[in-house]
C-alpha cells in the first residue's frame, strides 16, 4: 500500500507454514520452471478470436488457466499469487459460451479470466478477507461495484489473489506479499525476490499467465509498483473513476481499483468495463467526473507526436542502471516525436508525516464502516477487534512483524479532527495545484515522466521492505492518474516507467503510453530463476 517500503483454499494452517518456507535460492531451476502453456502471453483479442472462431472455449481457457495456477502456486515455482479459486469458475466461463452460441457477446471481456485481490468483496463461494485470518469465512451479501461491472462485461473470475495483508498499511516493517492466509508471494523473475505490493498476487498472477488480466487496488504504490516490479502495465485511475464500494478501505481520499495487463491495450479494456457512477461511492457522481468515455479509442499509435513529455527529475537518481533505461525512454520518445522538457521537480517533502497521518485517521474511520456493515459478514467488526485478534493469534498473524501502524490509527480521533483536516488540506496543494496542475500548466505538458520504481528487492521478512526509489505519491496523494508500462530490466528484474497527469486525464495518458509501448516492446515473459547467478 506505502510507497514505502490453493488449487487452493488452503487451511489456515497451510497458509501459515508456507508462509514460513524457506527461499528456493538453491532448488535447480528444472525444479522451478513451469511446463510452456499454450496460452502464454495471449492478449483479450487472441482470447476473443479463438473463441470466436471456435477453436477454444471459455470452459476450456478457464480450466487451462487453473491448470495453469495448480502447477505454479504451490509447487513448480512456488509462487503463493493466490489465495483461493472460485468453484464455480468453469461453470460460469460454460454459461457465458452458452451466451456465445446463442449470438450474444458482452464485449471484449466476455469469457476472459480474471484474477480480485483479495480485499474486493465478490457474492460468490469465494471469502474476501485481506489476506487476514481475522476476515476468514467472510462471504459478502453482495458483490463489490468493480466485481459485479466485470460479471457484467462477462468476465470469468477465477478467484482471489494474494496481497500485502490488509493492503500493507498494518506495519512499517511488513514483507510486501506476505499475508497470514496466503504466504509470501514471490517475483516470478527471480524467486527469491519480493513483487512489491500491496497487489503483489495480481502482478504475479498476470505476469507469470495465470490469469488473462487482473484487478489491483491501490493508495499509493499498491497498483504501479508491483505492475513495474512484475513487467506488466498497471493503471492507477483518478480518485471518483471507479467505485470503491465493497473494496476493504483503507482511505478514501486514495483508495482506488485499477486494471493490470500484459499490454496498455488489455489494461485499457479492463477499465472500460470498471468505471462508472457507484451509488455506493458518492465520489464517482459528482460533476466533474466524465461519462462515456472510449478509452480504446485513446489507443493512438502516434500519440507521442508533438506530445509535450515534463520529467520529473527528483525521483531519479536512485539507481544508476534505472537512470539509464529511463534516459533510453525518453529518447525513445523523442525518436517518436515529442517534445521532452527537462529537470522538473515535484518536491513534496513538506508533506511528511502529513500523508500518513491522513491514512490513520481514513483508515480508522472507513474500516470500521466496512466491518461494521452486515452485508459485509465481517467476522470483527471494528479496527479494535481486529487489533485484539491478531494480539491473541500472534502465531498466525505476527510472526514477522507488528501491527504499530493499526495501533497508532486506533489511537486517532475522527475525520472532524484538526489535524486531519489541515494534513488532507496540505496535501492537496501541494500535490495538484502546487505540484501536478502547475507543472502541467505551467510548462503546457500533456504529462509527467518518472521511473515507476528500482528492480525488485530479495524477499526479507526479518527486516521488512527495501525500497531504492519510486514516484508513485503525487498521483496517490493527489488522487490523479497513474500508468506504468514496462521500460526494461535491471539484472533480468522489471522496472517501469510512470506516465501521469491531472485528474480524469486517463485517455491522453493511455494513448501516451500505448504509442511507447508499441515503439519499445519492454515486456518480457518471466525467468522462473530460484535466484540472481552471482561469482565472487
Amino acid at each position: 500500500m506505502l510507497d514505502r517500503r490453493t488449487l487452493l483454499k488452503a487451511g489456515a494452517a497451510g497458509a501459515a507454514a508456507s508462509a514460513l518456507t524457506p527461499t528456493r535460492s538453491e532448488t535447480a531451476a528444472s525444479d522451478v520452471t513451469p511446463e510452456p502453456f499454450e496460452l502464454d502471453e495471449w492478449t483479450f483479442a487472441d482470447l476473443q478470436s479463438a473463441m470466436a472462431e471456435g477453436r477454444l472455449t471459455s470452459e476450456a481457457i478457464t480450466r487451462a488457466y487453473l491448470e495453469r495456477v495448480e502447477a505454479t502456486n504451490h509447487q513448480g515455482p512456488d509462487l503463493h499469487a493466490v489465495i483461493e479459486i472460485n468453484p464455480d469458475a468453469e461453470a460460469i466461463a460454460a454459461a457465458l459460451d452458452e451466451e456465445r452460441a446463442a449470438g450474444s457477446v458482452r464485449g471484449p471481456l466476455h469469457g476472459v479470466p480474471i484474477f480480485l485481490k483479495d480485499n474486493i468483496a465478490t457474492h460468490d463461494r469465494t471469502t474476501t478477507t485481506a489476506g487476514s485470518v481475522a476476515l476468514e469465512g467472510s462471504r459478502p451479501e453482495r458483490d463489490a461495484f468493480v466485481a459485479a461491472r466485470l460479471r457484467e462485461a462477462g468476465g470469468v473470475l477465477l478467484g482471489k489473489a494474494n496481497l500485502s495483508e490488509w493492503a500493507n498499511i498494518r506495519s512499517e516493517r511488513s514483507s510486501s506479499g506476505w499475508s497470514a492466509r496466503g504466504g509470501q508471494t514471490r517475483n516470478p523473475y527471480v524467486l527469491d525476490r519480493n513483487p512489491c505490493g500491496s497487489s503483489s498476487g495480481s502482478g504475479v498472477a498476470v505476469a507469470a499467465n495465470l490469469c488473462a488480466a487482473a484487478i489491483g487496488t491501490e493508495t499509493n504504490g499498491s497498483v504501479v509498483c508491483p505492475s513495474s516490479a512484475n513487467g506488466i502495465v498497471g493503471i492507477k485511475p483518478s480518485i471518483g473513476l471507479v467505485g470503491r464500494s465493497g473494496i476493504v478501505p483503507i482511505a478514501h481520499s486514495q483508495d482506488t481499483a485499477g486494471p493490470m495487463a500484459r499490454t496498455v491495450t488489455d489494461a485499457a479494456l479492463m477499465l472500460a468495463a470498471i468505471v462508472g457512477p457507484d451509488p455506493r461511492d458518492p465520489v464517482t457522481s459528482e460533476g466533474a467526473v466524465p461519462r462515456r468515455v472510449d478509452y480504446a479509442a485513446a489507443l493512438d499509435r502516434g500519440a507521442l507526436r508533438g506530445a509535450r513529455i515534463g520529467v520529473a527529475r527528483n525521483y531519479f537518481g536512485f539507481h544508476e542502471k534505472v537512470d539509464a533505461l529511463m534516459e533510453a525512454a525518453l529518447e525513445a520518445m523523442r525518436a517518436e516525436g515529442a517534445e521532452v522538457i527537462d529537470e522538473l521537480e515535484l518536491d513534496l517533502s513538506e508533506l511528511r508525516g502529513k500523508s500518513l497521518a491522513i491514512l490513520l485517521y481514513e483508515l480508522k474511520a472507513d474500516l470500521d464502516a466496512y466491518l461494521s456493515d452486515p452485508a459485509m459478514n465481517a467476522p470483527v467488526r471494528s479496527l479494535a477487534e481486529v487489533i485484539e485478534f491478531n494480539e491473541r493469534h500472534r502465531d498466525r498473524e505476527l510472526p514477522f512483524f507488528e501491527q504499530e501502524l493499526f495501533l497508532q490509527a486506533q489511537e486517532k480521533g475522527d475525520l472532524s479532527s484538526e489535524e486531519y483536516l489541515e494534513a488532507l488540506a496540505a496535501c492537496h496543494r501541494l500535490t495538484r495545484e502546487e505540484g501536478i496542475d502547475r507543472l502541467i500548466g505551467e510548462h503546457r505538458l500533456d504529462a509527467i515522466v518518472a521511473p515507476t520504481g528500482g528492480p525488485a528487492w530479495p524477499i526479507d521478512l526479518v527486516n521488512g521492505d527495501h525500497f531504492g526509489g519510486g514516484s508513485s505519491s503525487p498521483a496517490a496523494i493527489s488522487g490523479y492518474a497513474n500508468i506504468t508500462v514496462p521500460a526494461g530490466r535491471v539484472f533480468g528484474l522489471p522496472v517501469g516507467i510512470s506516465i501521469f497527469g491531472p485528474a480524469f486525464s486517463e485517455p491522453r495518458l493511455i494513448g501516451l503510453a500505448y504509442a511507447f509501448e508499441q515503439a519499445t516492446s519492454r515486456r518480457r515473459p518471466p525467468t522462473f530463476l530460484p535466484s540472481l547467478p552471482y561469482t565472487v
